[in-house]
C-alpha cells in the first residue's frame, strides 16, 4: 500500500485486508501527517510498515514494496492504494486473472462497468485520451485506463524487470506497461469499480499533462527500438524506420517548396514532377505508418 498523508484512510484499508493475503506492507512515501503511527496502531501479524525517509512518488512507493515482496519469497504482489478508492472485495479478480488464466500482470479498469457513471466527468476525458496514447506508447492495444494502479503482478515477472530504471513518479503505471510489454509479458484488464468519496487528487493537471506527453513519446520510440530492433530484428522496424524517413523527407521539401514559391524576391512555381516529389513520399509514408502500427496492433493481442 503506497501511502503519502493518508492518516484519513489507511485504517479502513488495512482493517478490510482478506484473510487469505500473507503479507501486508504499508509503505509511506514520508508522510508529514500521523500515516505511519495509525497503520503501526494495528496488531497484525501480516503487517509491516516501511517509511521512506524521502518523497519520490507514488512510483517509488510501490517499487519498495515490490523490492520487499521479492525478498518475502511471495509469489504475486498486489498494490492498493492507501486512499481506499480500491476496494479489497474486488482482489479475488485480480488474481484469478493471473492464477487461473496465466496472465502476469493483472490491473483494474474502471471503464468496463456502470460504475464508470460514479467517476467525475474530466477524469473520464482524460483517462479516454491518456488511454490512446498509453495503447500507442506501451503496444497494450487492448488495454485501458492505464492510470489504474489496482494491481498484481507474478513476482517472477517483477525479478525480469529493470526495477531501478521504471519511473517513480505518476507515470509509473505507464512505464510499467511499457517494460512489460519489452519483456512479453501477458497483461490483462479486469473490470472494477473505483471508489471516490472525500480524498482529492494529488495530481497537478496541467504539469501532469506535459510531463505525460513528453513521457509517452519518449516510451513510445523506446519501446520500439529495444522491442523490435535491439532485441529482435522485426519488419516493424522496416515499415516504421522507412515512413519517418519518407515523411520527414516530405515534410521538408515541402517547406521548401513553400519558400520557393512565397519568400523570396523572385518567386518560381514548381512543377507538377516536382510537386509529386513532396505529395508520393508523403501517401508511401503514411501507408508504411499504418501498415506498422498494423503489425504493433497484431503483436500486443497476442499478450493480452
Amino acid at each position: 500500500m503506497p501511502a503519502f498523508n493518508e492518516s484519513e484512510h489507511i485504517a479502513d484499508v488495512v482493517r478490510t485486508m482478506p484473510d487469505f493475503v500473507d503479507h501486508v506492507l504499508v509503505v509511506d512515501d514520508a508522510s508529514t501527517d500521523s500515516t505511519v503511527e495509525v497503520a503501526s496502531s494495528f496488531k497484525d501479524a501480516r503487517l509491516e510498515v516501511i517509511r521512506r525517509e524521502q518523497n519520490r512518488g507514488v512510483g517509488a512507493a510501490i517499487l519498495t514494496g515490490h523490492r520487499r515482496a521479492i525478498e518475502l519469497g511471495a509469489d504475486i504482489s498486489v498494490v492498493m492504494a492507501g486512499d481506499g478508492q480500491m476496494d479489497p472485495k474486488h482482489l479475488p479478480d485480480l488474481l484469478e486473472a493471473i492464477v487461473e488464466f496465466k496472465y502476469d500482470y493483472a490491473k483494474g479498469n474502471r471503464f468496463m462497468i456502470e460504475g464508470l457513471q460514479k467517476m467525475p466527468r474530466l477524469r473520464i476525458m482524460g483517462n479516454a485520451i491518456l488511454s490512446f496514447l498509453s495503447k500507442a506508447a506501451s503496444g497494450y492495444w487492448s488495454i485501458f485506463d492505464p492510470q489504474n494502479g489496482y494491481t498484481a503482478i507474478r513476482v517472477s515477472t517483477l525479478r525480469r524487470l529493470p526495477l531501478d530504471k521504471i519511473a517513480q513518479g505518476f507515470n509509473f503505471e505507464n512505464d510499467m506497461l511499457v517494460r512489460l510489454n519489452i519483456i512479453g509479458s501477458r497483461v490483462k484488464d479486469v473490470a472494477i469499480p473505483a471508489r471516490y468519496g472525500m480524498e482529492r487528487s494529488k495530481i497537478k493537471l496541467g504539469p501532469f499533462a506535459v510531463t505525460t506527453l513528453a513521457f509517452l513519446f519518449k516510451a513510445f520510440h523506446s519501446r520500439l527500438y529495444r522491442k523490435y530492433l535491439l532485441y529482435d530484428f522485426h519488419p516493424f522496424a522496416l515499415l516504421y524506420i522507412s515512413a519517418m524517413l519518407l515523411l520527414t523527407w516530405s515534410l521538408a521539401f515541402s517547406f521548401y517548396l513553400i519558400y520557393l514559391r512565397y519568400f523570396i524576391p523572385a518567386p518560381v512555381s514548381p512543377s507538377t514532377g516536382t510537386v509529386m516529389l513532396a505529395i508520393v513520399p508523403l501517401f508511401v509514408g503514411i501507408q508504411f505508418l499504418l501498415t506498422a502500427l498494423l503489425v504493433d496492433l497484431e503483436e500486443g493481442r497476442k499478450l493480452t
